[in-house]
């Protein structure tokens, strides 16, 4: 269960404060219209909408403070990681942190649910905690714990000590919490420093990535936040399905979407609250693309089963596409007038033919420098709409990296370097911002391959 800074000072402080303390995102949906006096008839089976969310949840306490639930496990020693063991209060302190977290009100139906996501985070943690064990200079000092703390109840726009007596309040005790980031902290640093390297990406792969977005850049995007349910971490597809439906219950009667799914969505993207940003229509899976055609601003869908979980969507917002484009490109040329003949043409053409197999990005303005009669220039990063119509064509049709054939305008005769492309509009992202993106993806994807190669390693038996 990630606690990052950023997410769980924001969970905190809905449930500290009675002021507003929205996230950026929780606001971009608009409010719903009042519920009807009457009961509403239940929507069509064929509608993935399951009701809409209350934008508030995020901002205040949905509900007041209750006393700790009781639950039902019997004492003792619930499972055994290795040498390891994992006891029934062990099991019931992570239930509380998910509980106070998530804001989910544990009921009958749903304490399976939770008890399961709790022990699957216990396994990983002591997994976790074996492996860290295994660098003898990886130590967490309790003045990092200390200042993780600080940071957090800073966020949430109280002291350490309120923070904390918050969460003793809620039967949690501490130590408990204190460990828990301890390992955390431990296995952040152990993730970074073990994969920072094999996380980087090529400047071709970000490259590609923002070719592929600006090609779809005019489709229709949508705004999403995901939970996503992994079926072989909750015994199974149907168990995925029905935790699932007690996550829309609760989401839709006021937990907040996206400290729900900090504590139970196994996606990237549970650390950011589920915030998948915006996503480009045929870019998803089948089942995935139905339900973000037929949800409406506002929406939480129901369930979507697809191979390995279930997925849960709130939609955000939705957009026709970015019609900006935004190409970079330098040139080469020779002067030739207007009423220049035709033999002059002909003859910069063939001048021009001639090199254009030499040249590159990389090297077009040296070599326009090198020859008398050459004329080169940067045209820097333009909308491809404000372009001289002789260069539209090239700057939408070649690819990047390529010269183009010579083109004549009425100051003379071209070779055209495409030299970049994207989408442009205020939300297009820059180069920097795709290649931080992948590399999150990549380091994401190896975390996870890392602690699921462990948890196949490991001896655990359940009591």
């Amino acid at each position: 269960m990630p606690l990052m800074r950023n997410t769980t000072g924001v969970a905190i402080a809905a449930l500290l404060a009675g002021t507003a303390i929205a996230p950026a995102w929780a606001q971009t949906a608009p409010v719903p219209a009042p519920a009807p006096t009457q009961t509403p008839p239940a929507s069509p089976p064929a509608s993935p909408a399951a009701g809409a969310l209350n934008p508030a949840a995020e901002q205040a306490p949905a509900r007041p403070a209750a006393a700790p639930p009781q639950f039902q496990i019997s004492e003792g020693v619930i499972a055994t990681v290795n040498d390891q063991v994992i006891t029934s209060f062990d099991l019931r302190q992570r239930m509380l942190v998910i509980i106070a977290m998530s804001q989910v009100q544990p009921t009958e139906e749903n304490l399976p649910a939770i008890q399961q996501q709790a022990l699957n985070a216990l396994i990983e943690e002591r997994l976790q905690n074996e492996e860290i064990a295994k660098y003898k200079d990886l130590v967490i000092s309790d003045a990092e714990v200390d200042d993780e703390i600080a940071s957090m109840a800073q966020e949430a726009g109280t002291t350490p000590a309120n923070y904390m007596n918050f969460l003793a309040q809620g039967g949690i005790r501490p130590q408990n919490m204190r460990e828990q980031l301890r390992t955390e902290l431990g296995w952040r640093a152990l993730v970074g420093g073990r994969f920072n390297s094999r996380s980087k990406v090529s400047h071709a792969a970000v490259e590609q990535a923002m070719r592929q977005l600006t090609e779809t850049a005019s489709k229709p995007q949508y705004l999403i936040g995901e939970i996503y349910i992994e079926a072989a971490r909750v015994g199974g597809q149907q168990a995925a399905v029905n935790g699932a439906n007690q996550l829309v219950q609760q989401m839709v009667q006021g937990a907040p979407f996206q400290a729900v799914a900090r504590q139970f969505s196994a996606a990237p993207s549970a650390q950011r609250g589920g915030d998948a940003g915006w996503v480009v229509q045929g870019t998803v899976q089948p089942a995935l693309q139905q339900a973000l055609d037929q949800l409406q601003v506002g929406q939480l869908s129901r369930p979507i089963p697809v191979d390995g979980g279930v997925y849960i969507v709130y939609m955000r917002d939705k957009r026709s596409g970015v019609a900006t484009s935004l190409v970079s490109m330098k040139q080469i040329m020779v002067e030739v007038p207007e009423t220049a003949s035709e033999a002059d043409v002909a003859a910069a053409t063939a001048r021009l033919e001639a090199i254009k197999p030499q040249l590159t990005c990389d090297n077009i303005l040296a070599r326009a420098t090198s020859e008398q009669g050459l004329l080169g220039s940067d045209l820097g990063e333009s909308d491809i709409a404000n372009l001289a119509p002789q260069f539209q064509q090239v700057a939408r049709a070649a690819e990047v990296g390529t010269i183009s054939s010579p083109v004549r305008t009425p100051l003379g005769v071209h070779l055209l370097a495409v030299c970049g492309r994207r989408a442009g509009g205020p939300d297009a992202p820059t180069f920097q911002q795709v290649e931080n993106r992948l590399q999150n993806q990549n380091l994401a994807m190896l975390a996870r391959r890392y602690i699921r190669d462990l948890r196949s390693d490991a001896l655990i038996e359940m009591k």
